[in-house]
Formats: structure tokens, sequence, C-alpha cells
């Protein structure tokens, strides 16, 4: 298997906190560095537990997001009815660390990667992945040994355009090859509206929200006046939240970013306020000031390589009215006519990350904050550059 000297190289991370001899402040890290809030990540993880119970559904969170087996691991003891992973390499992080239900969000048509994912389906009878294709199902069914045991789901397109399956007669036939075959066990279907989850204004994010899930639920509807037998109908995520709740036929929700948050989700807007902040920031990048290259400005050691964009810059809530430019992969330039007064060369100054997914994937650990101001502890970030 050509996976497998990286598969190897993912198994031999660590998986577990790493304790400092001494605590320290957030000023003595080694910047850039990812400063992760561990009160606001746990109130963060019990609101949206809490919200999904009190709604009689589940959540199934992201772990592309964290990549992190130690939040997984907390995810589920909040009551997550498992976790999501993207690709087939995040999933071998997880669960190389003991997370047995994973999902993996991702369809695969390659014998490697079928053949890794086969090795997991002998450490856990939890794995499932989603299926959109004949070739899909195929190269599974080529790779799975003859007592191995895997969920299947069928992955729903209606308008984004990027993987699932828009034909009814396409998903009636993969179930039937499903079904035919011992090995598998059809689990129901999986609707991701990515294109949704950064609409603007709450109102507009609902009403393109619902209209496409008032759909795919009268597929599932038709699927199931078949005869079909199925449980999870998954989907959604942090944007959409509190407005998929509402939709019957979800049994369980994808939500990812709302443990760490970022600014790319807080200028969404919520249901009565401009800024989108159900949830509490507890994601950050220590960042510390190099250079004040003119009045105004003052220049910090992150920039593209220690943070990732994809339409928003990074937001400074540590000072007021103060704006964050990009100044290549190195550097970023702090701009305030104000604030650049009181902040010194040397000063550490945390930043709100642009878009936490792939700025997770630019670091090896998590320096945890605790409630006493300090660091305690670094999490590994075992499934950093796992995107195969």
């Amino acid at each position: 298997m050509r996976e497998d000297f990286l598969a190897d190289q993912i198994r031999a991370r660590s998986d577990v906190p790493i304790f400092l001899q001494e605590p320290i402040e957030v000023s003595a890290l080694p910047t850039p560095a990812l400063v992760l809030e561990c009160s606001a990540f746990e109130t963060n993880l019990a609101r949206m537990a809490a919200h999904v119970e009190r709604n009689g559904k589940g959540f199934r969170p992201h772990a592309k997001t964290h990549k992190c087996p130690e939040i997984s691991r907390r995810q589920l003891h909040a009551g997550a009815v498992g976790i999501c992973v993207a690709k087939v390499s995040e999933a071998l992080a997880q669960v190389s660390a003991g997370i047995e239900d994973v999902l993996v969000t991702s369809p695969i048509t390659s014998h490697g990667k079928a053949e890794l994912l086969a090795e997991l389906c002998t450490l856990t009878d939890g794995i499932k992945i989603v299926v959109d294709s004949r070739k899909g199902v195929d190269v599974l069914k080529a790779q799975l040994s003859p007592e191995a045991k895997l969920g299947i789901l069928v992955d729903l397109d209606v308008n984004m355009g990027r993987t699932g399956s828009r034909e009814d007669s396409e998903v009636l036939s993969l179930i039937e090859s499903v079904q035919a075959d011992p090995r598998f066990t059809f689990r129901g279907f999986q609707f991701y509206a990515g294109h949704v989850m950064h609409i603007n204004g709450h109102a507009d994010r609902a009403k393109a929200s619902l209209k496409l899930w008032e759909t795919i639920a009268e597929r599932i509807e038709g699927y199931a006046a078949t005869g079909i037998d199925f449980d999870i109908v998954t989907g959604c995520g942090t944007g959409t939240y509190d407005i998929d709740i509402e939709v019957d036929a979800i049994t369980d929700l994808q939500v990812g970013s709302f443990i760490f948050m970022d600014e790319e989700y807080r200028q969404i807007g919520g249901v009565s306020s401009e800024r989108f902040d159900d949830f509490q920031v507890s994601l950050s990048l220590a960042t510390t000031t190099i250079s004040r290259p003119m009045e105004g400005a003052i220049t910090v050691d992150a920039g593209y390589k220690a943070m990732a964009s994809d339409t928003v810059p990074a937001a400074v809530d540590e000072l007021a009215n103060t704006k964050f430019r990009f100044a290549g992969d190195e550097h970023g330039v702090l701009l305030s006519r104000e604030s650049m007064q009181s902040v010194a060369l040397g000063d550490v100054v945390r930043l709100v990350t642009p878009h936490c997914d792939p700025t997770v994937n630019l670091h090896d650990y998590y320096w945890v904050l605790e409630e006493d101001g300090l660091i305690h502890s670094l999490w590994p970030i075992t499934g950093r550059g796992c995107s195969w």
C-alpha cells in the first residue's frame, strides 16, 4: 500500500496531553502559538450538547476542525454520538488514539485509502463512510476482508456541486449494491450545504438552508417509502446549528467550528445581532510584536504560515480600533492610530483566527490556557497534515 509509510508516521504521533513542569504565562510562549482557552471551549461544548438534547437530536462534531483526539474524547464525554473526519488519514489519527465511532464524510475512490479503511475496520466496529458513486462502492468491496463490517451512508447533493448524488435512481442503485454485500450496513444519508454556512444574515441563511432541507427531506421520505431501513440522517454545520435543528429528518448535527469560533463565522450575524456570538472565542493565535515600521503600525511575527484565511483577516479583540493586515508568509501588521501607543516591542498580542480549521492544520499543539491565567499543558494536534 502506497500509504503505508505515511500511516506509520501517524500511528507514532502523540495523542495525549503533555503537562509542563511549571505553568507559564501567555507572554512566555514561543510565538506564533495557538492558545486554547479551556473554560471557553468547555462552555461552548456544553452549550451545544444542551442545545441538541433539548431538541431531541444528537451531534456528531467534525474533527477536521480540531484534529485532536483529546478534544474528541471530551466531545464524546459530553454526549456526542460519534465524530466526523474529512479524510481517511484523519480517521487513522483518531482511531489510533482510541476513538471508536468515526464517520468519514468525504467519498474515496482509490484502493490505497480503501485498504487503510479496511484496516481500521479491524480495530473498531464504529467506522462509517459516505459514498456517492458505484466506483466508490466497488473500491470498498475490493479491499474489505470477508469478516469486515463497515457502515455506509449515501452522500446527497442539491446544488452545492462538490460531492453527493442528485439523482434518485443513482441513490437507490447505490443502496441496493450496499445492501447486497453482508460486509456493509446501510446506515442512512448525509447532506451538507457548506455554501450556506456563511450567508450573511440569520434570516437569509435560514431561508436558504431550510429550502434545501425541504428538498432533501422529500427525497429521503421517498427512499423510506421503498422499504429501505436506516437510522442516520446527518449534516448541518455551525452556521445553521440553530436553524437545521428544526428539520424533523435530521438525526444529528455535524457541527465543528463552534468549539473555537473564528472571524469568518463571527461576521455572518446572529438571530438578533450583526455578529454571530452564540459561542465564545476559545481559540486565538499568540503573536509577538517585532518591529514598528511607521507611526500607527506595529509588526507581529505571524503571517500566512501561522494562520489561514479564505476571505477575512484576523481580528484584534485585545486592542480597540485596531485592524490586522497580512504582510507575507511570516508577518502581519497591526494598524491603529490610538492603540499602538500602548503596545511595546516584545509584547504578546493574541489574534482571533480568520478561519480556524486550516489554521489549526498549521500547528503541532494547542497551548491550553486554564482559568488561573496560565498555560499548564499542550494538546497534540495529532491529525496535523492529514489531508489525504
